[in-house]
């Protein structure tokens, strides 16, 4: 559980930061006219309100069972991550994009270019901010992963709160270098074109991190077990029982980012008493759950040793 709170400090730092951000940005970019100013104005506004939809999600996650929902509101969370990855690609990315074709259609190739200072330094009051929301959140995801890869980490994790905030601070700093680098040499150059192509950039590299969001997301709502060497770990765990002779097909699903359901039929062995078939049962769960500690709900049946049964129990 610390877990989700270390993600909630990251959130609430994101939300914050990127409110004060937007703000800023917005007023930088009604003073020098710059495509990419009010594309990143964007940015932090859309990242704003996606904290307050990760944030909700969270919240959504933690409520009980209830008789509408007898195995809990855990996928809340990957629900609203789903709307976050949306709200990236089509507000953040879409309007970039369109910012910057229609700053590209519509600007004159002889027009002045206004003075860049303020934009310098919003850019610069942007990153020490920005800076600090991705080190929060840099910190919680860091301690997360462990000793997994960065990429492996966001395969493998069923909480997505853990490196949502990481992905959109990586994208908002990356769209500030995006964003000066468009200002500086459209000065430099006198181009006003560059201003347009910055905003692009920016809208491309939004689409690209909503597309993680989003895939990431859909395999979690589509009910994603554990990974291979997960199960392979359930299984022997389950053979190595005294009780047991093999297991049968074993389904896991995870109900929300702690909460891993486990089904599965045990073919124990012959002349095996209902007593200790209780009492193998109970060794199992109770391993399972000390090995995988978001276990919370496992079922076994227990399956014929018949020739039909066989087919579904491989060795």
């Amino acid at each position: 559980m610390t877990t989700h709170g270390g993600s909630k400090i990251a959130v609430y730092a994101a939300i914050l930061g990127n409110l004060i951000i937007a703000i800023i940005k917005f007023i930088a970019a009604a003073i020098t006219g710059s495509s990419a100013m009010i594309s990143e104005g964007i940015h932090s506004l859309v990242d704003t309100g996606n904290g307050g939809l990760v944030l909700h999600g969270m919240n959504s996650a933690r409520q009980p069972p209830d008789e509408s929902h007898p195995f809990g509101h855990g996928k809340s969370l990957y629900f609203f991550t789903n709307i976050v990855a949306i709200s990236i690609f089509g507000i953040g990315g879409g309007m970039s994009l369109y910012e910057g074709i229609s700053h590209i259609r519509h600007v004159a190739p002889t027009a002045e270019l206004g003075d860049p200072t303020a934009a310098y330094i919003v850019l610069a009051i942007s990153l020490l901010v920005e800076g600090g929301s991705f080190t929060v959140a840099m910190k919680q995801f860091l301690q997360a992963k462990g000793e997994m890869g960065s990429w492996q980490f966001i395969k493998r994790s069923k909480d997505p709160s853990l490196y949502t905030v990481v992905l959109e601070d990586s994208a908002a700093m990356l769209g500030l270098i995006f964003a000066f680098l468009g200002i500086f040499f459209g000065h430099m150059f006198n181009n006003p074109y560059l201003d347009g192509f910055a905003s692009i950039a920016i809208g491309v590299l939004l689409m690209s991190v909503a597309g993680i969001l989003a895939s990431r997301s859909q395999g979690l709502l589509l009910g994603e077990g554990v990974n291979p060497d997960e199960l392979k770990d359930i299984r022997r765990r389950v053979e190595s029982d005294p009780a047991v002779e093999r297991a049968c097909d074993i389904l896991t699903m995870y109900l929300g980012p702690h909460d891993l359901l486990v089904n599965m039929g045990v073919c124990f062995t012959e002349g095996t008493t209902a007593e200790q078939m209780h009492e193998a049962i109970r060794r199992i769960e109770a391993d399972l759950r000390n090995a995988y500690p978001q276990t919370n709900r496992v079922y076994i049946e227990a399956e014929s040793l018949s020739i039909e049964a066989t087919d579904n129990c491989p060795r």
